[in-house]
């Protein structure tokens, strides 16, 4: 696999907004925010895209998705509500090959995205 911003960002070679770190994610804010809170959740087993979790061990897949719910939760965002967006692959958006999930929310997010 290539190395990644990301994986830049996780051994602390670019700095980055940080909001969470655990054994299992890290979560800093986008650089280009789509939304009044707008952060990037990865996790630190290593995955190319959404694709692959399905080759994953169920307890990393479920750290991560669980790390993802407790940051929502922890960031305020449950009252109003908030979305969570994996893009997978050129067609899907997919800017950074490495897995990542957008948490969106501080605003009413419309429908259909693009």
């Amino acid at each position: 696999m290539e190395d990644t911003i990301f994986d830049k960002i996780l051994r602390k070679e670019i700095p980055a907004d940080v909001v969470h770190e655990d054994e299992h994610i890290l979560a800093f804010r986008d650089i280009n925010p789509q939304a009044p809170v707008h952060i990037l959740v990865i996790p630190k087993t290593r995955m190319v895209s959404f694709a692959d979790l399905k080759t994953q061990d169920p307890r990393v897949v479920s750290d991560f998705i669980t790390g993802v719910s407790s940051l929502a939760q922890n960031l305020g965002l449950e009252t109003d509500g908030y979305r969570v967006v994996f893009n997978t692959g050129s067609n899907g958006g997919q800017e950074v090959p490495y897995l990542h999930a957008h948490i969106l929310g501080g605003r009413r997010l419309q429908w259909p995205p693009g």
